[in-house]
């Protein structure tokens, strides 16, 4: 495809060398992408355009800063703010008021909730909101389902079986340097399945149940309910991680939209728009306990996620973001599906309509996902089989998007029927699960 490595994947050859891993979130890592193709680093962001180091131009119709701009790159409403707290200041000895304000207004929109806590990144609200729930609970046993992030907590689960997470987005997940104490301490279970979730409630000291709304499919015979129904009557806190759903169907939480109130709520991702900022809101009986235990970081206090906060809920709230990219999702999910009748090819297509996913039903179905990335790469599109939608994503972009899509199911149809995907794939495929460097 490309005769000579492009800037950015020079410099990811720099970066193995001397970063563990080669970057800091295993979801921009570029071999997940297209190995030895992908721009891989950015010089400027705007609306769901980006520009790598090549001064090549590319619009984001995949990732989105991994969930993080509904709003789209460099939104010039939220920017102005967050530059103008700047020159007043990010840091002091003092705290800033606008916490105080971005919990009430958070607390307006969840007026089921008493209380928030912040901190910077999904990971770490996770970690609070255990460290909050086993307090209040006095167990020490998690019921979890979905991602959750990287720490102790979490990856303990797989001490017991090494393939327990598997199911829960990523593959392999290794527990080295998490701590053995912690065996027998976290409990996986399958979405939809409340059969399973209430036997090992029955069968260990539970206090917590923590788990994603909605992922990749839609909660089926009143699941949503039971499991409120069953964390009430055991006295069990019920945890929902929204990191990734709010704000994407609802003007809030999706437990909104499904009329299903936990105890702890985190919201991360959007809620900033690309500043880093995430919000663990919940009921005053147990989110007090937070003053029974340590929880206490320096940067949890700068004032730009904040402020982004503030300024994000208002446009978000001013323009309904979120009926406008679940429409702009509903449709892209429709047609998806009718691209795929026309060229005679199986798909399956999951998530919520502004986290749009869909896999080729196909044993070739990871080599037909890296020859999309690389066609679309080829008309300076940022694409996989994954579409975080943002309000930027016009029709006109989406158009030509449509067209060549078309174009390689076309390819796809031509592999499927005999032809060899080499004929057309120019890389290696992407890795699938974690990549390891040599």
């Amino acid at each position: 495809m490309a005769k000579r490595k492009n800037t950015g994947q020079k410099l990811w050859n720099r970066a193995k060398k001397i970063i563990p891993s080669g970057n800091m979130l295993l979801s921009k890592n570029p071999d997940r992408f297209l190995p030895n193709v992908w721009p891989t680093y950015y010089k400027k962001a705007k609306d769901c355009r980006i520009w790598d180091l090549d001064n090549n131009e590319f619009v984001d119709c995949s990732l989105m800063g991994i969930g993080t701009n509904i709003l789209g790159y460099s939104n010039s409403r939220v920017d102005s703010k967050v530059i103008k707290a700047l020159k007043n200041g990010n840091m002091s000895t003092l705290n800033s008021p606008e916490e105080i304000a971005l919990t009430e207004k958070l607390l307006k929109i969840h007026p089921h909730f008493d209380m928030a806590k912040f901190a910077r990144s999904g990971g770490e609200a996770n970690s609070i909101a255990i460290r909050i729930s086993r307090a209040a609970s006095g167990k020490d046993g998690v019921a979890v389902c979905g991602y959750h992030g990287w720490h102790d907590w979490y990856l303990s689960s797989n001490l017991q079986n090494k393939n327990n997470l598997n199911s829960h987005l990523i593959k392999n997940l290794q527990t080295d340097g998490v701590p053995k104490v912690l065996k027998n301490t976290v409990f996986p279970f399958e979405y939809n399945d409340f059969e399973e979730l209430k036997k090992i409630v029955e069968k260990n000291k539970v206090g917590t149940i923590k788990m994603e709304v909605y992922r990749n499919i839609e909660p089926k015979n009143n699941f949503l309910n039971k499991v409120r129904d069953l964390a009430t009557k055991k006295g069990i806190v019920l945890i929902f991680d929204e990191c990734t759903s709010g704000f994407r169907k609802t003007f809030g939480g999706l437990h909104k939209h499904y009329k299903v109130i936990p105890d702890v709520a985190m919201f991360g991702k959007a809620l900033g728009n690309g500043y880093a900022i995430t919000a663990i809101v919940g009921k005053k009986e147990v989110m007090e306990h937070a003053q029974n235990t340590f929880i206490s970081s320096t940067f949890w206090t700068e004032k730009i996620g904040s402020v982004a906060a503030l300024a994000t809920l208002d446009v978000m709230n001013e323009l309904k973001s979120w009926k406008i990219i679940d429409q702009i999702g509903k449709d892209i999910k429709k047609t998806w599906k009718e691209i795929a009748k026309l060229k005679n090819i199986s798909i399956e297509i999951s998530g919520l309509n502004a986290l749009a996913q869909f896999k080729i039903l196909s044993d070739k179905s990871n080599a037909y996902k890296t020859l999309i990335t690389q066609e679309m790469l080829k008309k300076n599109i940022l694409a996989t089989d994954t579409f975080y939608v943002s309000i930027d994503h016009k029709k006109s972009i989406l158009n030509k998007y449509y067209d060549n899509l078309e174009k390689i199911f076309e390819k796809i149809h031509q592999c499927e029927n005999g032809r060899k995907v080499s004929d057309f794939l120019k890389t290696k495929e992407s890795i699938m699960g974690l990549p390891r460097l040599n």
